[in-house]
């Protein structure tokens, strides 16, 4: 499982950008980077700073996917057929810890991917505990009974920050139905995304 390495909101102060949409996030109170520097104009940037600047928002969202993982998804993606930036993302969207976060079982992709590794996510009725694990069109990802009555899981499911997409089919507050890959545009992204440009660093 990776671990997380860094503070979470150091992403948004980078970016400049409240990435994941938290109300908390110190980019509603401080737009310049972080650090002694963070405030100095920035300098034009080159294709190359942009198009790692889009990696580094698109993976950092997921929540700490090593680069590796990262990059071995991106692999897939430009070997399916079809446009690689779009399949990219919908094969990051299929992840377990991605789907129980935006069933809003958990307020954060934190809370989910912690959710799923303690063992309290059920697929398709059999418990499984591995955060990276794909999901399938017409699959039943659902809570376990301890984790129904769990504060953070309420918490999560009282969230107005944001909504459970079209492509993920609510049953009840404790289960829901995985009914399609979703295009980018589908995806509720709190900032633009951009992963055409992630096809490109890796593409260089």
């Amino acid at each position: 499982m990776s671990k997380r390495t860094s503070a979470k909101y150091k992403l948004d102060r980078r970016m400049g950008e409240n990435v994941f949409g938290r109300p908390k996030s110190p980019v509603n109170k401080r737009e310049y980077g972080p650090g002694q520097h963070g405030q100095r104009r920035k300098g034009k940037m080159s294709d190359y700073g942009i198009q790692l600047r889009a990696k580094q928002k698109l993976k950092g969202y997921y929540g700490d996917v090593t680069e590796k993982q990262f990059k071995r998804t991106f692999q897939e993606a430009s070997r399916m057929k079809g446009d690689a930036s779009q399949n990219l993302i919908g094969l990051l969207e299929r992840r377990l810890d991605m789907i129980v976060y935006r069933a809003k079982f958990a307020p954060t992709i934190w809370a989910a991917r912690q959710l799923v590794s303690h063992g309290h996510i059920r697929v398709n009725g059999r418990k499984c505990n591995i955060a990276s694990a794909r999901i399938g069109v017409g699959d039943e990802v659902g809570l376990g009974p301890k984790a129904q009555e769990m504060a953070l899981v309420m918490e999560a499911q009282g969230l107005a920050e944001r909504d459970i997409p079209d492509y993920v089919a609510p049953d009840g507050n404790s289960k829901i139905t995985f009914t399609r890959v979703p295009t980018l545009d589908e995806v509720p992204y709190p900032v633009k995304m951009e992963p055409n440009l992630v096809v490109e660093f890796y593409s260089r």
